[in-house]
């Protein structure tokens, strides 16, 4: 057989086959083409969406839950519906130490401050955070560092910038590490500068100082804002909110029926119908491209089906000549083969001409919508073997046909 392919008869014969009828042979192949095609875009495109996605929630455990409280919505135990629900830290430390499946659960605070640097001054969400924080939402930091442990154990007053915050409050090219601000009229080091964020997750953050310097500056005891509980990989976050919820009820005196006292946002749940959805989009372009691919080959087998019957006095010549049926089906199967190969290549090329088109068009900026279309060598691959075996069953069709042609019969026929 490897031999045979390395015969330059046979190639010969393919190229004349082909020759002798280019438009049709081309029209045919268009449908092996167009499949092709459909697969490596649309296959290149989910990838963007999925690549935009993940750099859109990279920063973020993305198993998390985000709690905070609100107002009851039911009388219970003497307390009237309305009442005020304020979370603390104690409340947080019941949770994490009494909810199965919790990894990470970061209390936080947050005040709107003006700030105020020489003669520039603005408004900025003063953030209250722990050191952990960098680990559940990390921050990329361009100047600096974070808030340690040591900040938190001294009430350090020192504050991490965001880069629109540090646009407004320092001069191009000034290196603000280690420069104050003034904030609600205390001055404040900055030790660390971060990217903006292509996305924020609740309360936009523009600068985070120490949470205890936090509670201190603005006297908030042992309240806090909001909880961020980030959830074990083998844990459902959704269970995990119900029973944070349950629990926060119990600990508050709040009906266990009480749907508006806690407000949450449960990214996990979220980020779990996302990559659903791009994976049931990847499975319909899968259905559809090898749906498509199927058609054009079966094109193919046709247009091979009319060759065979146009052939059919050739065949009986070489039949009587001693050329066995082998040997006949073998030479149409690779003439299948060949066409499917070829318009399978020219697929794969022009898909390839179509993602860097997008990414071209879409791909670019903080904001782009399709980052970094592309398909793996192993999906190309896999097209090509999809190909070839299509291509070699297809092709059986007619190398049965023409071998079913009793010689004598084909010598008459004209």
């Amino acid at each position: 057989m490897i031999k045979f392919l390395f015969d330059r008869d046979t190639w010969q014969e393919v190229f004349d086959s082909f020759s002798k009828n280019k438009l049709r042979s081309i029209l045919t192949m268009v449908g092996v083409w167009w499949g092709i095609l459909l697969l490596i875009g649309l296959l290149g495109s989910a990838k963007g969406l999925e690549n935009s996605f993940n750099r859109l929630f990279g920063s973020f455990a993305t198993n998390s839950v985000f709690v905070w409280g609100q107002s009851t919505s039911k009388p219970f135990q003497g307390f009237q519906e309305g009442r005020r629900v304020n979370l603390s830290l104690t409340d947080a430390k019941k949770v994490e130490e009494n909810v199965e499946g919790i990894e990470f659960l970061v209390p936080r605070n947050q005040n709107q401050a003006t700030v105020v640097r020489n003669f520039l001054s603005s408004s900025f969400s003063i953030n209250g955070d722990y050191p952990l924080l960098d680990q559940v939402q990390k921050k990329n930091l361009i100047h600096g560092r974070f808030i340690n442990q040591n900040d938190i154990d001294h009430n350090k007053k020192v504050v991490v910038i965001s880069e629109e915050a540090y646009k407004q409050l320092f001069e191009k090219d000034e290196m603000p590490i280690g420069e104050y601000i003034e904030i609600n009229k205390i001055n404040f080091m900055v030790i660390g500068m971060f990217e903006n964020g292509n996305v924020n997750m609740g309360p936009t953050s523009d600068m985070h100082i120490p949470f205890t310097t936090f509670q201190q500056i603005y006297n908030q005891g042992d309240q806090i804002g909001w909880m961020m509980i980030t959830g074990k990989p083998d844990y459902n976050i959704k269970q995990i909110e119900e029973d944070a919820k349950l629990l926060l009820k119990n600990l508050n005196g709040i009906h266990p029926k009480d749907q508006r006292a806690f407000g949450s946002f449960n990214l996990g749940s979220e980020f779990a119908k996302v990559t659903g959805f791009l994976t049931g989009m990847q499975f319909l372009t899968w259905f559809v491209g090898i749906a498509t691919l199927i058609a054009g080959v079966f094109a193919i087998g046709n247009i091979l089906l009319i060759t065979v019957k146009e052939r059919t006095k050739e065949i009986g010549v070489r039949r009587a000549l001693g050329a066995t049926p082998f040997e006949i089906k073998r030479q149409i199967v690779v003439e299948a083969v060949f066409l499917t190969i070829v318009a399978g290549l020219f697929g794969i090329i022009t898909g390839g001409w179509i993602l860097i088109l997008l990414d071209h068009l879409f791909g670019q900026g903080e904001d782009a919508a399709i980052v970094n279309a592309s398909v793996s060598i192993s999906v190309v691959f896999i097209a090509l073997v999809i190909l070839v075996v299509l291509g070699t069953l297809i092709g059986l069709i007619p190398a049965f046909k023409a071998t079913s042609i009793k010689p004598i019969e084909a010598l008459r026929e004209e």
